[in-house]
């Protein structure tokens, strides 16, 4: 599997930057070294790093070079070859692929930066807002502390309480609510309505017997008294 292109442009962590530039700048080197002694040509590379230090190579010494070059620039009749750099179109999944890379090489050093590591070549500013990141994020985590040790002490507290009511008491309150659940769910809402209708007629007809009973009552009780009134006349009649 090949290596994917690198975007070029200007490497912001002064360490990568670093790292890739020696890279670079000894296999360039090495190139011109090459080129000399395959195509017996006379090179010269002069390199100056950021810092301002100087790196060369020159296959027939760097001040011949130089007197070769300043002879050829001044001489109307040499031709100078200028390069320019190929540029081809990259495609859209490798350039999506890169800014992905990208974008995950600048999280890992922002995480890296949170935790304190690789701030080489991060400036005043940059570490004032660092710093405001990593006090927000300290805010944050203690606000959701003090929550989970406040519903903590709130399950603590709910669980004594439990401790003191009697044991029959929660059983029965659990029953009760584990039947009202069952019936609930189990029970179709019609025969429910059909069921509460049929209570409520029984109730009726309740009533009803008990407002006639005393009337029955009454009734019986009068006729005795009016049966006794006329055996008594009939006894005074004979007397």
């Amino acid at each position: 599997m090949g290596r994917g292109k690198i975007e070029i442009k200007r490497i912001e962590n002064a360490n990568s930057r670093q790292v890739t530039f020696s890279k670079r700048r000894n296999g360039l080197l090495k190139k011109a070294q090459e080129l000399a002694i395959l195509c017996d040509a006379e090179v010269a590379v002069i390199i100056f790093s950021n810092t301002g230090k100087l790196y060369e190579y020159s296959s027939s010494g760097m001040k011949q070079t130089l007197s070769r070059y300043s002879k050829c620039m001044e001489s109307s009749e040499s031709t100078v070859v200028q390069y320019k750099p190929e540029i081809l179109p990259e495609k859209e999944e490798e350039r999506e692929a890169e800014e992905v890379k990208e974008a995950i090489s600048q999280l890992q050093l922002r995480q890296l930066r949170l935790l304190g590591k690789d701030l080489t070549g991060v400036g005043l500013k940059d570490l004032q807002i660092l710093e405001q990141q990593i006090n927000d994020g300290l805010s944050s985590v203690r606000e959701r502390k003090w929550l989970m040790e406040q519903l903590e002490k709130s399950r603590l507290q709910i669980e004594e309480f439990r401790g003191f009511l009697p044991c029959t008491d929660l059983i029965d309150c659990h029953r009760n609510e584990q039947k009202s659940t069952f019936f609930a769910s189990h029970v179709d809402p019609a025969t429910l309505e059909e069921a509460r209708d049929h209570s409520l007629e029984n109730e009726d007809s309740d009533t009803a017997l008990h407002l006639g009973l005393p009337n029955e009552i009454y009734r019986k009780r009068k006729v005795p008294e009016s049966e006794s009134g006329s055996s008594s006349a009939s006894r005074f009649g004979l007397q």
